[in-house]
């Protein structure tokens, strides 16, 4: 690695990383991960918040954890790997946007941050958002509203009506006909575009994480299944799909890395734009190819593979998919002229 590419990346605390993988590894069974997609993993996540863990990302200023971006990734393509049932992305990475944007600290208990497109400023407030993550177990909400304004409400105030993901997770309906704001602040579209670039970086982590996992499950699967007396990881047509997995794995983990910290410098347009629309477009591949080399074992309720290629499907749709991203850097660059095309690309300061 040349001197330019390891400024690309800056590693997090491994002692967080290592302490969070034998949490997970401990807690995350496959029956604490089907219990999830029926009731809210309390006892998971409060074990996780008891130690500091749920707010990673959050400036300790506003009542959080700490930690850089690097860090919040970290936790998060943890989380991924082990396809954890919690809220780790709102409470963490997009809690910290909201705590700063506010200029507060949040409320205790869980605060979960989610776009409220079409809904315009007012107290009361009136409208309906779709699609916030984990809002059923939430105690608060906060929403980037239309017309440059985020709100703290509490979770009392609104109706939430119960959806969810592919991959089982809450993805509710919040209607706030009614809801009184417990407090506002004015945000400007750089904070906006803040807002969207976070929960892009995050969705981009926790793939990562799953697509590791993926990975040894799929490696490990076709090196013990045997077929006409060798292992059918010894078959062409296996490693073929064992390979295209593998690459995709790699180039999610190294996107989600340099994203992290061109974010952590304070940038972060283009390298989450490419990272999200790399990730989410190679997603169904991925999923594909761990299918196909797992057969029919794959498709079973009982076989834990399932669990990362739904959340797969899920999160590379969310805060916007590949077409959306592509069209952004499309935009981006068409806008900076034929001339800086070359140098947009290969040198981060002007990337970022």
């Amino acid at each position: 690695m040349s001197r330019q590419d390891s400024e690309l990346v800056v590693r997090p605390d491994s002692g967080l990383v290592q302490e969070l993988e034998s949490r997970f590894r401990a807690t995350c069974t496959h029956e604490t991960i089907e219990a999830a997609e029926l009731a809210w993993a309390a006892p998971l996540w409060d074990s996780l918040r008891a130690d500091g863990f749920t707010t990673v990302g959050l400036p300790e200023e506003f009542g959080g954890s700490g930690g850089s971006v690097v860090d919040a990734c970290a936790v998060l393509r943890t989380a991924g790997r082990h396809a954890a049932p919690v809220p780790l992305a709102e409470s963490g990475l997009l809690g910290g946007w909201a705590a700063q944007v506010l200029g507060t600290e949040l409320p205790d208990g869980l605060t979960v941050v989610a776009n409220a497109p079409g809904v315009a400023p007012g107290s009361p407030l009136t409208g309906r958002v779709a699609g916030v993550p984990w809002a059923r177990a939430a105690d608060h909400l906060v929403l980037a509203l239309d017309g440059g304004e985020v709100v703290l409400i509490g979770q009392e105030s609104v109706r939430v009506e119960a959806h969810s993901n592919l991959a089982g997770e809450p993805r509710d309906l919040v209607v706030l006909d009614g809801a009184v704001p417990l407090a506002a602040a004015s945000y400007s579209s750089e904070d906006r575009e803040r807002l969207v670039r976070l929960g892009a970086l995050s969705r981009v982590a926790l793939s990562a994480g799953a697509l590791e996992r993926l990975v040894d499950l799929s490696v490990e699967y076709t090196g013990q299944r045997r077929q006409f007396g060798r292992p059918i990881s010894r078959f062409q047509a296996v490693q073929a799909h064992l390979v295209a997995l593998a690459e995709i794995s790699a180039l999610a983990t190294m996107s989600a890395d340099v994203a992290a910290a061109a974010v952590e410098r304070g940038g972060g347009h283009y390298e989450v734009a490419c990272a999200k629309s790399v990730v989410a477009g190679e997603s169904a591949p991925a999923t594909r190819a761990a299918h196909q080399a797992h057969g029919a074992m794959g498709m079973t309720r009982e076989y834990p593979l399932h669990h990362y290629s739904r959340r797969l499907r899920s999160w590379a749709t969310e805060y916007g998919d590949a077409r959306t991203w592509n069209d952004v850097l499309g935009r981006t660059v068409r806008a900076l002229g034929a001339d800086s095309l070359y140098p947009f690309v290969t040198e981060p300061a002007i990337a970022g």
